[in-house]
């Protein structure tokens, strides 16, 4: 009952948001959108990321937008800011009324809450810099375990940093293609994220900050 009572009311914020969902899936739409709010653009920019994040839609496509309106290194900032609020949101939710249910579930949540135990920031951290970590599900993941709150926010504030870095300057680069025809940051932007992609073999595998046992 209590998880229905949840997802019918993300239901109803998803469908609530009627013509504005395009924000949240066309850059080129919010980009538009922001520029039309002047000196608000900062506000709303943080509350549609912040609800990307708690409702599991594309953050990638609300960093590029940041990029693009604010540039590369005010995009990072307050994409950053956003996404956290957002995560610490989806987290509350799921620790709040996940948990005690998760407690049936115990043995599927043993494997990564044995990692968590002796090393949580750097676990979370080492998950938040994989790419292949769905951004999303990973703070209702954590929020179902026995992460305390400090390591869980430390280790995913700076663990998006290089991927949102990434993604914004993408963003500003697309919009200085576009402007003048300059594709040098573009295509610096573009290798950025390549690289970002073969991070977890760089860094080595993830239990090698997450202890097995």
């Amino acid at each position: 009952m209590r998880w229905f009572a949840i997802g019918l009311l993300l239901a109803l914020a998803v469908a609530g948001l009627g013509p504005y969902r395009e924000l949240l899936v066309d850059p080129q739409a919010l980009v538009a959108g922001l520029n039309g709010l002047g000196p608000w653009r900062v506000v709303a920019f943080l509350a549609v990321h912040m609800l990307a994040a708690a409702l599991a839609l594309p953050g990638a496509v609300v960093a590029i937008a940041g990029g693009a309106v604010f540039g590369t290194l005010w995009g990072t900032l307050w994409s950053v800011l956003g996404a956290t609020l957002g995560a610490t949101v989806a987290f509350g939710l799921a620790r709040l009324w996940g948990l005690p249910s998760s407690r049936r579930y115990q043995r599927p949540l043993a494997w990564l809450n044995r990692r968590l135990q002796a090393q949580a920031f750097w676990c979370v951290l080492t998950l938040r810099l994989a790419p292949i970590s769905p951004f999303s599900l990973m703070n209702l993941l954590l929020g179902l375990t026995s992460v305390r709150f400090v390591p869980y926010l430390g280790g995913t504030m700076l663990g998006i940093v290089p991927g949102t870095l990434a993604y914004s300057w993408l963003g500003a680069a697309g919009s200085t293609a576009l402007s003048s025809g300059a594709v040098l940051p573009l295509a610096g932007a573009l290798s950025l994220l390549a690289l970002l992609s073969a991070l977890p073999i760089v860094l080595g595998r993830p239990k090698a900050n997450c202890p097995t046992d």
